[in-house]
């Protein structure tokens, strides 16, 4: 049975019981930072290969996390929108440290 979210208040907290260890956390945090430094590059350099980066470095961190440590199915393959909400509202609380790094 698949889940169903109203909104992405009710989603996040499904978001972070699928990144329990904290290498998956980790290299989700990564992916993200990696992803920032891309956009900044690109806005400094306006060179496109920069855009074309930031997906391959913000999921390919994300997925390994979660095939090798968490051993679940990314939720970006469900819920592709709240996920990506949730990578950046998780980035945020770890930042925060209101979410364990």
């Amino acid at each position: 049975m698949d889940a169903h979210f109203e909104n992405f208040i009710q989603f996040y907290p499904f978001y972070l019981s699928e990144h329990k260890t904290k290498w998956c956390r980790r290299l989700h945090f990564i992916g993200s930072t990696f992803v920032l430094l891309a956009f900044v590059a690109f806005l400094l350099s306006i060179n496109w290969k920069w855009l074309i980066a930031m997906p391959l470095l913000g999921y390919g961190f994300a997925w390994i996390g979660h095939f090798f440590f968490e051993k679940n199915r990314p939720a970006t393959f469900r819920f592709p929108l709240y996920s990506l909400m949730g990578d950046w509202v998780m980035f945020r609380d770890i930042l925060s440290g209101k979410v364990k790094f």
